[in-house]
C-alpha cells in the first residue's frame, strides 16, 4: 500500500506515520538545490565524467531526484550516465509525487515521467529509466540498512535525507550510516540538512569528515563533508570495473543485441558477429512471444527476477517499438490448471499492480468456468525480431552477418581478444568479448558451461476474420495462445510451444504440431475447437527454434574467469524467457563491467553468476 500522506493547509506534505513534514517550511525546491545538489558540489563536480553515482537515503516524494535530473539535463558538461540510487521504506503514490511537484512548473514534466513508472513497488530493487537510458533511478524499497547490504556501488555523492532524527531515528543510526559508508569511495561528498550531534558523531565514527555550513532559513546550519577515514576501509568484494572502449558480441539474437545496446549507450564501440546473414536468425526469430511475469506462492527467486526483467523489457519496448504493430501491452491471463492460486497469501497492493487473482469476467472471455487463474496486468506480446533490430540500430554498434566464429584467441602483446573463423582469419578484435550465442556459447567459452539445447515449435495461422472464441489477450498456463498479431499478410494467431530437451534440430515435425493442438484443447477448449479444421486441412504453419537453458533454468551473466580469462564474459541461457530476461541481464552485465550500481539485488545477481557452474576446460 502506498504511504498515506496528509496535505497541510499551506500545501506542505505531512507524514502521519512519522509525525513530520516531508520538506522544510520554505519549500522543498530550495532545500533540494541548496542543501543536497549544491551541498555535494554539483553540477560542477560531475563535469565531463562518463558516469556519476548518487546515493540518497529516503526517496520521499522524489523532489531531490527531480531537481538533480533537471540540473543534469540543463548542464552541457553533464556525465554520460547519471545513476541515482535511493532507499525508501514506504513509497509514496504516483499521485502524491505529482501533487508535490505541481508547484514547480519546471519540474512538472519530469515528475510526470517519474509518476508513470511508479507502480508495482514491492520490496526489492526497481530500475526506472529516463532520457533514453542515460538517467537511471534505482529505487531500493525496504529498510535502508537492509537494502544497502544488497546494493553493490561506490557513490560519488550522498544525499543524507529522511525525517527528523527524533521522528525516524533508524535512518540516522550508526548501523545505517555504516551501510552508507560501505557504498562510498574515499572522497565521496555528503550533504544533509541535519546537524544533530548524534548524527555528526556517528558519521565521524564511520570515517566521514564533516562540518557545519550556513543553513537554509529557518535552519541555522546544514551539514557537508566527505568520506575520508583515517584507516583503509575494508570494502565488500566487487568486480574491478573494466570500462571497455571496444567489445565484440558473439550472437545476434535478443541476448546479444541487448548487450550491444547497453554497452553502446555507455560509449563503447561494439561489433556484433553472427553466423546468420541477418539479426534474430535463431530462436529470436519467433514470430511473436509472450512477455509475462512468473508467480509463485513463496515469491521465489525466479518470480522476483522475472518482475525485474519484465519491467526492463516493457521500458525498452515502449521506447523503441511501435505499439500495436511491434508489441502490445495487453495484459495476460495465466490459467492455473493445478487449481492453485499461484500468488502469495499476503500479496500486497503493490503486488496486485503486477498480478492478481483473475476476476470472474475474465473466464467468460476464454470460455472456461473454474476460477483458478491469475491476471497479469504488466504483460503482453512482443515481436522479438523487431526488438532485436531496434536495439542493434543504435549508434556505436556495427553488424557482421555470415560470421561464424570458430575460436577465440587473446593476443599476448595487445591483450585484445580476437574472434577467428575456421581458417584462422580474425573477424573482429576487442578488449572485451561477450558470448551471447545461446547453446553455441559453450563451444567458445574456454570453461565448461552446462548449457542445454531446448527445441521449441510454435504453430500459427492467419485469422480470416474476428473469431468470437478468441480472447482479446494472451493466455498461458499449459502452452500459450496469442491472437490478433498484425503481419504483412494480415492478423495471425500463435499457439505452443513444444519443449524438447537436448534437441537442436529446427526441422518442422508433424507430431509437434499435433501436440500444440492438444495443449490448446486443455488450455482453451473453445479456441481449439475453432482451429481444429485448420490443423486438419494443413493450413496451419509452424516455426521452430532452439533455445538455451542452464540446469537451474536461470541465465548465466558475468565474467567466465577473471584471473585466467580476463575480458571474456557471457550472457546466455535465457531458456524460454528470453523476452523477460535478455534486456535485464544486459544491464546487469554492463553495470558489472563499468562499476555501476546494480539494477537488481546482489543476491539475485549472484544467482546468475556463471561461477555457479563453470570450471576450467580441460581440452588440449
Amino acid at each position: 500500500m502506498a504511504e498515506l500522506i496528509e496535505w497541510l493547509a499551506d500545501g506542505t506534505p505531512y507524514s502521519p506515520r512519522y509525525g513530520d513534514r516531508y520538506r522544510s517550511e520554505l519549500g522543498g525546491l530550495a532545500q533540494a538545490r541548496e542543501v543536497f545538489l549544491h551541498g555535494c558540489g554539483l553540477p560542477a563536480a560531475w563535469a565531463d565524467q562518463p558516469q556519476w553515482r548518487i546515493l540518497e537515503t529516503g526517496f520521499g516524494l522524489g523532489l531531490n531526484f527531480l531537481v538533480t535530473w533537471h540540473a543534469w539535463k540543463a548542464d552541457h558538461q553533464r556525465p554520460r550516465i547519471l545513476h541515482f540510487v535511493s532507499t525508501e521504506a514506504h513509497p509514496a503514490s504516483a499521485s502524491d509525487v505529482l501533487r508535490a511537484a505541481a508547484a514547480h512548473p519546471e519540474l512538472l514534466p519530469f515528475a510526470e515521467h517519474l509518476a508513470s513508472q511508479l507502480w508495482g513497488l514491492l520490496p526489492g530493487f526497481h530500475r526506472l529509466v529516463f532520457e533514453e537510458g542515460r538517467v537511471l533511478l534505482t529505487l531500493c524499497i525496504g529498510d535502508t540498512k537492509a537494502v544497502l547490504r544488497e546494493q553493490v556501488m561506490e557513490a560519488d555523492s550522498v544525499y543524507l535525507d529522511g525525517f527528523s532524527p527524533s521522528k525516524n531515528p533508524d535512518i540516522w543510526d550508526l548501523h545505517t550510516l555504516k551501510a552508507v559508508a560501505r557504498c562510498c569511495r574515499r572522497g565521496t561528498r555528503i550533504a544533509s540538512w541535519t546537524v544533530a550531534r548524534a548524527v555528526l558523531d556517528s558519521l565521524a565514527q564511520c570515517g566521514f569528515v564533516v562540518h557545519k555550513t550556513t543553513g537554509l532559513p529557518p535552519k541555522r546550519d546544514n551539514l557537508q563533508g566527505q568520506f575520508d577515514p583515517r584507516w583503509e576501509p575494508c570494502k565488500p568484494k566487487r568486480l574491478t570495473p573494466v570500462k571497455p572502449t571496444t567489445c565484440v558480441v558473439i550472437g545476434g539474437g535478443l541476448a546479444g543485441a541487448a548487450v550491444a545496446s547497453s554497452l553502446a549507450r555507455r560509449g563503447c564501440q561494439v561489433t556484433v558477429l553472427d553466423a546468420h546473414e541477418a539479426p534474430a536468425g535463431g530462436a529470436s526469430g519467433l514470430p511473436a512471444g509472450l512477455l509475462v511475469p512468473h508467480v509463485s506462492p513463496d515469491d521465489s527467486l525466479l518470480s522476483r527476477l522475472s518482475r525485474c526483467g519484465v519491467r526492463t523489457t516493457l521500458q525498452q519496448a515502449a521506447a523503441l517499438l511501435q505499439e500495436g504493430s511491434d508489441w502490445k501491452p495487453t495484459g495476460a491471463l495465466e490459467r492455473r490448471l493445478d487449481g492453485s492460486a499461484g500468488l502469495p497469501v499476503d500479496w500486497p497492493e503493490a503486488g496486485r499492480e503486477w498480478s492478481e487473482t483473475a476476476a470472474p469476467e475474465r473466464f467468460g472471455q476464454v470460455g472456461v468456468l473454474e476460477p483458478a487463474a491469475c491476471w497479469h496486468q504488466r504483460a503482453g506480446w512482443v515481436k522479438p525480431s523487431r526488438l532485436v533490430n531496434a536495439l542493434l540500430s543504435q549508434t556505436g554498434i556495427s553488424w557482421q552477418g555470415n560470421a561464424q566464429v570458430f575460436q577465440l584467441r587473446r593476443d599476448a602483446t595487445t591483450h585484445l581478444w580476437q574472434a577467428q573463423d575456421a581458417k584462422g582469419h580474425t573477424l573482429a578484435q576487442a578488449s572485451i568479448v561477450v558470448l551471447a550465442a545461446g547453446y553455441a556459447s559453450a563451444l567458445l567459452a574456454g570453461v565448461s558451461l552446462p548449457l542445454q539445447a531446448i527445441r521449441g515449435q510454435v504453430s500459427w495461422g492467419l485469422q480470416t476474420g474476428p473469431v468470437k472464441a478468441f480472447p482479446g489477450f494472451p493466455v498461458n498456463g499449459h502452452g500459450s495462445f496469442v491472437s490478433d498479431v498484425p503481419t504483412a499478410q494480415g492478423p495471425v494467431w500463435l499457439c505452443g510451444a513444444s519443449f524438447e530437451r537436448d534437441q537442436n534440430n529446427t526441422d518442422i515435425r508433424a507430431h509437434d504440431q499435433q501436440a500444440n493442438l492438444e495443449k490448446l484443447r486443455l488450455l482453451l477448449p473453445e479456441v481449439a475447437a475453432c482451429l481444429t479444421p485448420s490443423f486438419e486441412d494443413g493450413s496451419v504453419q509452424d516455426w521452430a527454434g532452439v533455445r538455451c537453458a542452464s540446469p537451474d533454468r536461470l541465465p548465466l551473466v558475468g565474467p567466465l574467469d577473471v584471473a585466467l580469462l580476463p575480458g571474456l564474459w557471457v550472457n546466455t541461457a535465457m531458456g524460454s524467457r528470453g523476452l523477460t530476461f535478455a534486456l535485464m541481464c544486459a544491464e546487469l552485465l554492463a553495470a558489472q563491467l563499468h562499476g555501476e550500481p546494480l539494477p537488481v539485488q546482489a543476491r539475485l545477481a549472484n544467482a546468475l553468476s556463471p561461477g555457479r557452474f563453470t570450471r576450467l576446460d580441460q581440452r588440449p
